[in-house]
């Protein structure tokens, strides 16, 4: 559509850009917020108006402006955030407003955000006239018709589209269009075959009209499937089970019918009024399907249905036994509001080069599975070759911290390694000596942690939780065994604080299923320090405990609980109520601001900023939060048409990219033959889908950064160990995942508005 006629640069019916206000200022405002209030976001910045490669959607985006300085360190810094974007729709309550100094702006609602957080863009009323501001907003009303409407505005004027007009209070309800079935050649179905019959039996919870989608990889793009009906139906015989079934006429022949569970790796989109999740059909093949709803109201009731019914299938417990407080958490952690039109950005200039670069480290990585290891014959090959025998996998890694060592678990041994010069396998120095007691008795370890600057090694033996080993790395062997407890068993291991391992730190951080306490390997006895202990007495089946720079203690818990302490030996600070996935790893910043815990399908970020009441500001470590102000959790998930591609998720431990002085900038993860690494900094500012991936030839069992290094990443497969620099990983929207995606101008949007 040709919305302006030529107003503003001549615009024709294919132009990407058609409206744009070249001189103005970006701030997100946050009424209340101990942050800044208004902060400025773009000094200076361009609006424009964008149509997409999705017909009738369009985006307001808002551009940086750099000066030749500012250039010069944006080309130095891949990362610097240079442009936000806006799916344009009703619910953004677009209005022509004024800033607090008088200038006029236009304000439009942060759907990533608090209900009353807004941004602005201030624009200078000498070079943005009447008529062309009146043209830019004309611009933004034909687009929220056509998105509502599938039809084109290019005849209305502003008196046609008066409902999208923002007035006080706003109504977010839009109708869908009375609209034609979309013939496909036949439904797809996609039935469980464990779906309870007859269906007019269920229990039908909620029912909602809506459209459906289905991913087709080939196509890189969701495609309509027509108008259909959603319900969320539980099963009479048996209180904890849930379905959702779609239908068409009949209600008792769904053409999609799945059980509602943890492996749906379901997103909840406010934006865009989308349910989004994967299916596994009785084929073995992974779908990805989404239904978006003609209104708020039913968007939220479907939400709100399925967040509980996921709920009570995790806990078979009645959802009502949370207090609202419980209820509420649940509920903001279940939906993410970033599901952008588009992919992040597309780092286009030289893609090519990153292609071949691609395809020259996949090359040098298969030359080096394929070499012989022992080839040249000298001791570290014959260590190798001893280290790599019998049918063990590599099944545990662990980072050094004053070096660039890495240490591998392979059976009941481990091997030692270090980063190669840039890509390709990493480089064996060698395997430690046996894994025995003092006695001369071989065991498993189970986990094991560096300690006192590299030069130590704490072991876990499989077989008896009640007793450390301590390893000195330089001899080689066990020398000491530490008693801990005649009654408590050692389940996790951290340092005392997270930098601790670089210093000469005696003591560390020990968790039983129940229980947090100080190891002092300096006492005479068993180890445990009694005054730094504490013991629950209930089963609360801790799994995993990270610390803070200062100490603090995360605690993570089967059963999906967090438990935030100042210091060993006291009564946690914040409790976390549980989402209802059993939490496999935990880990958090160095100064404890923020906490990523890991569940088998998706990553959970906290912050642990209180924000409101009497310790606001202080964080959730050493504070109470208020009772009706739980952080607001963010669940980072693979996209649901990724995962389609790489197939069911589950998650290794996810780390923070870790070193003092070094700020977290990276969250790096794992899941089958893929690492994936997620942006930090774009995370925060909303952008949950900002994150990058490379495929290995086999399951990747654990990844990590070296040490003070946010551009390395190691990578222990099952039979090797590699080198992966950051600048290897990709979009997700490139080859690198299996899917042929086709390449776009940087101003292009990636063919998915969901």
């Amino acid at each position: 559509m040709n919305f302006l006629k030529g107003v503003l640069f001549g615009a024709t019916p294919s132009a990407t850009e058609l409206a744009k206000i070249s001189n103005g200022q970006l701030f997100l405002v946050r009424p209340g917020n101990i942050r800044s209030s208004r902060e400025c976001i773009f000094n200076e910045a361009i609006a424009t108006i964008r149509r997409s490669t999705v017909e009738h959607h369009f985006e307001l985006v808002v551009t940086r402006v750099f000066d030749s300085g500012d250039q010069e360190l944006v080309e130095e810094d891949e990362e610097t955030d240079d442009e936000r974007s806006f799916l344009i729709s009703k619910e953004l309550e677009f209005r022509l407003d004024k800033a607090p100094d008088g200038e006029p702006n236009f304000v439009w609602r942060d759907l990533n955000g608090d209900i009353d957080e807004m941004f602005e863009f201030v624009y200078d009323p000498d070079s943005v006239d009447g008529p062309v501001r009146s043209a830019f907003e004309l611009c933004m009303y034909r687009s929220m018709y056509e998105r509502d409407n599938k039809q084109s505005a290019d005849t209305l004027d502003i008196a046609d589209l008066s409902e999208y007009i923002w007035k006080q209070p706003s109504s977010t309800n839009v109708a869908l269009p009375k609209r034609k079935k979309v013939s496909r050649g036949g439904d797809a179905f996609d039935i469980d075959p464990n779906l309870p019959t007859p269906l007019s039996s269920q229990q039908v919870l909620v029912v909602a009209t809506a459209e459906l989608h289905r991913w087709v990889p080939e196509e890189f793009a969701f495609t309509d499937q027509g108008v259909v009906q959603a319900r969320l139906l539980r099963r009479t015989d048996n209180a904890f089970e849930f379905w959702l079934t779609i239908t068409r006429e009949d209600e008792n022949n769904p053409i999609l019918a799945h059980l509602i569970s943890d492996q749906m790796n379901q997103r909840l989109s406010y934006k865009l009024n989308t349910l989004t999740w994967n299916h596994q059909g009785a084929d073995g093949a992974q779908r990805s399907w989404l239904l978006m709803f003609p209104s708020r109201d039913s968007f939220e009731e479907i939400h709100q249905t399925f967040s509980r019914s996921l709920w009570e299938t995790l806990h078979q417990t009645p959802f009502t036994k949370l207090k609202p407080v419980e209820q509420t958490y649940v509920f903001t952690s279940a939906h993410d509001g970033d599901y952008e039109m588009g992919e992040p950005e597309d780092e286009n200039e030289d893609e090519d080069q990153v292609m071949d670069e691609l395809q020259a480290f996949d090359e040098e990585s298969d030359l080096e599975d394929e070499a012989s290891p022992d080839d040249p014959a000298d001791d570290e090959n014959n260590s190798r070759q001893e280290f790599i025998n019998g049918s063990n996998r590599n099944s545990k890694l662990s980072m050094g911290y004053n070096g660039d060592r890495m240490f591998v678990r392979r059976g009941n041994r481990i091997g030692v390694f270090k980063p190669g010069d840039d890509a390709g396998l990493a480089t064996f120095v060698g395997a430690l000596g046996k894994i025995e007691t003092l006695k001369g008795k071989e065991f498993r370890p189970e986990d094991f942690m560096l300690h006192e600057r590299d030069s130590k090694m704490v072991i876990m033996n499989e077989s008896d939780h009640s007793t450390l080993y301590n390893m000195d790395i330089e001899v080689g062997k066990i020398v000491e065994e530490w008693k801990i407890h005649d009654d408590v068993q050692v389940d996790h291991l951290a340092p005392t604080n997270k930098f601790a391992p670089t210093t000469g730190e005696k003591t560390l951080v020990g968790a039983s299923h129940n229980g947090l306490f100080l190891i002092d390997p300096r006492l005479s006895d068993t180890k445990l320090v009694e005054s730094q202990f504490k013991q629950y007495v209930s089963k609360n089946k801790f799994s995993g405990v990270a610390t803070t720079a200062k100490g603090q203690l995360a605690v993570a818990s089967e059963k999906g609980d967090i438990r935030l302490f100042d210091s060993i030996g006291k009564n946690a600070k914040t409790a976390l109520p549980p989402l209802g996935d059993p939490i496999t790893g935990i880990d958090t910043t160095a100064d404890g601001r923020w906490i990523v815990a890991t569940t088998k399908t998706y990553l959970l970020l906290i912050d642990t900023l209180i924000g409101d009441g009497k310790y606001q500001g202080s964080l959730g470590f050493d504070r109470s939060f208020p009772a009706d102000a739980k952080p607001q959790p963010k669940r980072l998930l693979l996209s649901p048409e990724h995962a389609q591609t790489t197939g069911p998720v589950s998650f290794t431990p996810a780390r923070f990219n870790a070193g003092e002085g070094h700020p977290e900038k990276t969250i790096v993860t794992s899941t089958g033959q893929y690492v994936i690494a997620w942006n930090f900094d774009k995370v925060k500012k909303g952008n949950l889908k900002s994150y990058e991936i490379k495929k290995f030839t086999e399951k990747v069992v654990q990844d990590n950064f070296v040490f003070g290094n946010d551009n390395q990443i190691v990578v222990a497969l099952e039979h090797g160990v590699h080198n992966l620099p950051k600048k290897y990983l990709q979009h997700p929207k490139h080859a690198v995942i299996g899917a042929t995606a086709p390449r776009k101008s940087r101003s292009s949007i990636v063919n998915t508005p969901f």
